[in-house]
């Protein structure tokens, strides 16, 4: 999955918006936490996920999904590198990401 795929996917969840964040361009619910992080330069996006999700995503290959280092993986923060993973991986990922969101 490219950037640009990944950001019409993250921009198509209602409620969804996009702002600058650092070096990354961030994507929130409106009104509510950010969900995702999106770092065009290496193709990583940063996800906050429950921790038992963010345990099976990493099962499936820890060099391309992971933890994030230090607090923010404790967190639920998981790394993806997105053009090196199936998208369909990417996609439920960020539903559930997503929904999440709409709980914080």
């Amino acid at each position: 999955m490219t950037s640009d795929e990944f950001t019409e996917l993250a921009l198509g969840f209602p409620g969804t918006i996009q702002k600058p964040h650092f070096d990354r361009i961030s994507f929130k619910i409106e009104g509510k936490r950010i969900f995702a992080t999106l770092q065009v330069k290496s193709s990583s996006v940063n996800m906050r996920l429950e921790l038992k999700d963010q345990e099976i995503y990493s099962a499936i290959n820890p060099d391309l999904i992971f933890p994030v280092q230090n607090k923010w993986g404790l967190q639920g923060w998981t790394t993806f590198l997105i053009n090196e993973i199936e998208d369909y991986i990417i996609r439920d990922a960020l539903d559930h990401a997503h929904q999440y969101g709409l709980e914080k």
